[in-house]
């Protein structure tokens, strides 16, 4: 492993990442409130201090020793959840739909606001590797985190969204997997049947979708 290129990295990903987790998770906590569970606000989870959802194993350790042991070929991590009480939702099967909304949507509009940095740095002519390096690392983090985090399976966002649109039959069988979806993950992840079967074509569409958005940004620096 390349010492240098690790510092230069993490350097890239680190604000990235930190933006990534916080602003997802802070998310979580306001749209919660909103529909009546103040359960994050009162614990202090909705706020953009990453202290607050970093998870010392989950979010630095585990994505760092992979990422050495295999050479940047294999990348997992989560921050800390942000604690809701769907009870109290004032109407819980309908309103945790959008409370598990809220991160993905949250990163996908942080992927295109680096885009959009990234459209602007060209546009000023900065060439600086450090910074356009950062605003793709800003996209693809993003964009990885709002396609993972919709697949369909209790605990993910997709999971808690599959839970709220089923009928109650299905849903409340479907949402008791929720204290083995953790491990069902990361054998998908691990067997790559998730990267291959769900990352790889919805990136494809996320990334397409960004690209007809950002069509003006990227007529305006050519």
């Amino acid at each position: 492993m390349d010492i240098a290129n690790l510092i230069q990295t993490v350097a890239i990903y680190a604000l990235p990442v930190l933006f990534a987790i916080t602003v997802h998770e802070a998310a979580h906590g306001y749209v919660a409130r909103y529909f009546g569970d103040n359960t994050a606000w009162t614990l202090g989870r909705v706020t953009l201090n990453p202290v607050k959802h970093i998870d010392p194993l989950g979010t630095i350790a585990m994505p760092l020793l992979l990422y050495i042991a295999t050479s940047g070929a294999f990348l997992f991590g989560y921050a800390k959840p942000v604690p809701v009480q769907f009870g109290n939702l004032r109407n819980p099967k309908r309103d945790m739909i959008w409370v598990a909304l809220a991160g993905p949507g949250a990163n996908l509009i942080q992927a295109l606001m680096w885009a959009i940095g990234f459209y602007l740095l060209k546009g000023v002519d900065v060439t600086e590797p450090f910074f356009v390096k950062m605003c793709q690392a800003g996209i693809l983090v993003n964009v990885v985190m709002f396609v993972f985090n919709l697949f369909p399976l209790p605990p993910l966002d997709g999971g808690r969204i599959m839970v709220g649109l089923l009928p109650y039959r299905l849903a409340v069988p479907f949402s008791r997997i929720e204290p083995w979806g953790f491990f069902i993950v990361m054998a998908l992840v691990i067997s790559r049947v998730i990267t291959e079967f769900w990352m790889k074509p919805l990136m494809t569409v996320t990334y397409a979708f960004l690209e007809i958005v950002l069509a003006p940004f990227a007529m305006l620096v050519q």
